[in-house]
């Protein structure tokens, strides 16, 4: 027998606007990230314009990806920008300090912007605080912006690039708590106004400046207290890591298990939240989860790890908690795009597919764009714990809802958890007229360890599903289902 759940979508209780920008990704000199994933060069026998592989950047744009955070990771505070502009044969090779490797630098600014441009991404540049300068961050901010006759504007234009990048969105460091300096959070905080201080002044349209935050207890709150400088900082970034057993070898208790570390995402959030809603009184400040995903044990040389139909159930857990919080998380960036860690597509030279989390994200891209709306759930749990030693009562059910701009459509995202049971979801509409048409897609698999490779690119994926209609749906063992409804035609 199926399980019962009941979903009420509460149109009249509104969450926030989702901005696209909670769906982005993440790209760093890590492994075959950037060179094989994005970056093959112009004499390539794989398909690429002017060095980039155009199968990952047709997929990245499928895929609607909004934003790409480059260069790091903690790649970022030791990277030098100008390393990467001018001819590449003339480029330095350089030291990966974190990744063990080295750098020809082939793949720079202009060649991140203009990847950015072919998916339709926006760019976020994450600057070096651990070991640049505030000077040298000015000059990128300056390069990539400022339309005039100074030195880095006309070397842009010098190197191709008559006009301005128009880069927004920039990170002041990464983990400066760890790789990116080690600091105390009051010397980040010191370092934070100095780099700070002069980045506005520099860019001729507004930016969006990212302070680096951190997930332990007294960190945030410690760094906003000596900040103290609101007008410098518009958003606060965090990142969160999980994990539970083998990547492929797992436990039913650890299988559970993942869905409650991946938790720890609205604990960090609520935690992060708290301690701005505490100090910072002049000026909304957003939360950036500008790293976030499974990390196995397991993952080898250059961070590659397998990346299965459980490790995609626990994206969605995540992007629902995401559009709840939509109203104070401002960008999130799954780590990384392709080949390391949770990525959405595997390249093997001129082969590319991929994996069962790029199909969650496929299957939410109906939110972008929308107002999440209060989902009260009520469904079966299972006991799970957490690392922290903490007892969960884990819902097998996890949705999230959102309605369009017009109200005539809602997005509705439903995750069964159960590892053998469908579950029938009985929907109730508040504040919405029920809906009069539905389509439906659902993401499932045989067995939670189920994965895509090159040889079987579409073990897991997408297909058509029959919901039957607004009233009740049947969400298949271990289903991802995303349902778009749609207001019955006038007349």
């Amino acid at each position: 027998m199926p399980l019962k759940a009941a979903l009420s979508i509460r149109a009249d209780q509104t969450l926030g606007a989702i901005s696209p920008h909670l769906y982005g990704h993440f790209a760093e000199h890590l492994g075959r990230c950037i060179y094989d994933g994005i970056w093959v060069g112009e004499d390539s026998a794989i398909p690429n314009d002017g060095g980039l592989r155009l199968d990952t950047v047709e997929a990245l744009r499928a895929v609607k990806a909004p934003n790409l955070r480059w260069p790091g990771g903690c790649f970022a505070d030791d990277y030098h920008w100008e390393d990467g502009i001018g001819p590449r044969e003339e480029r330095p090779r350089r030291m990966n300090l974190w990744w063990g490797r080295e750098e020809p630098n082939h793949f720079g600014t202009d060649e991140f912007i203009r990847f950015c441009r072919l998916i339709e991404a926006e760019p976020y540049l994450c600057m070096n605080v651990g070991s640049g300068t505030p000077f040298e961050q000015k000059s990128w901010v300056e390069y990539c912006n400022y339309v005039g006759e100074t030195h880095y504007a006309q070397l842009r234009q010098a190197l191709g690039n008559p006009g301005p990048h128009n880069v927004s969105w920039w990170a002041v460091g990464n983990e400066n708590w760890g790789c990116g300096g080690r600091f105390q959070p009051e010397e980040y905080a010191r370092e934070y106004r100095r780099f700070a201080c002069y980045l506005r002044r520099t860019s001729p349209i507004p930016l969006q400046l990212v302070g680096c935050g951190h997930t332990t207890p007294d960190w945030n709150r410690r760094f906003l207290t000596t900040l103290g400088c609101w007008d410098l900082m518009d958003h606060l970034s965090i990142h969160r890591y999980y994990s539970r057993g083998h990547q492929t070898d797992f436990s039913e208790d650890e299988y559970y298990g993942l869905y409650a570390e991946a938790s720890f995402v609205e604990d960090d959030l609520r935690t992060t939240a708290g301690a701005l809603d505490d100090i910072v009184r002049e000026k909304p400040i957003g939360i950036v989860l500008d790293e976030w995903g499974v990390w196995h044990p397991q993952a080898g040389d250059g961070l590659e790890q397998i990346n299965t139909h459980r490790d995609a159930l626990a994206a969605a857990g995540v992007l629902d908690t995401l559009n709840r919080w939509s109203r104070r998380v401002t960008m999130a960036n799954l780590a990384q795009t392709i080949n390391v860690l949770q990525c959405l597509l595997h390249t093997d030279g001129e082969r590319l597919w991929k994996t069962p989390t790029y199909h969650v994200f496929d299957l939410y891209q109906a939110h972008m764009g929308h107002e999440a709306v209060e989902c009260l759930v009520e469904a079966p749990a299972v006991s799970s714990h957490r690392s922290d030693g903490r007892e969960v009562d884990l819902p097998l059910l996890s949705a999230s809802a959102s309605v369009a701009p017009d109200r005539q459509s809602v997005a509705v995202t439903l995750t069964n958890r159960s590892l053998a049971e469908p579950m029938t979801v009985k929907l109730d509409w508040v504040g919405v007229d029920p809906p009069g048409t539905v389509t439906a897609r659902v993401l499932s698999a045989d067995a939670p360890a189920d994965h895509n490779t090159a040889e079987a690119p579409e073990a897991v994926t997408t297909r058509e599903w029959d919901a039957a209609g607004a009233q009740a749906v049947e969400v298949p063992a271990m289903g991802v289902i995303g349902l778009v409804l749609r207001a019955a035609a006038d007349g």
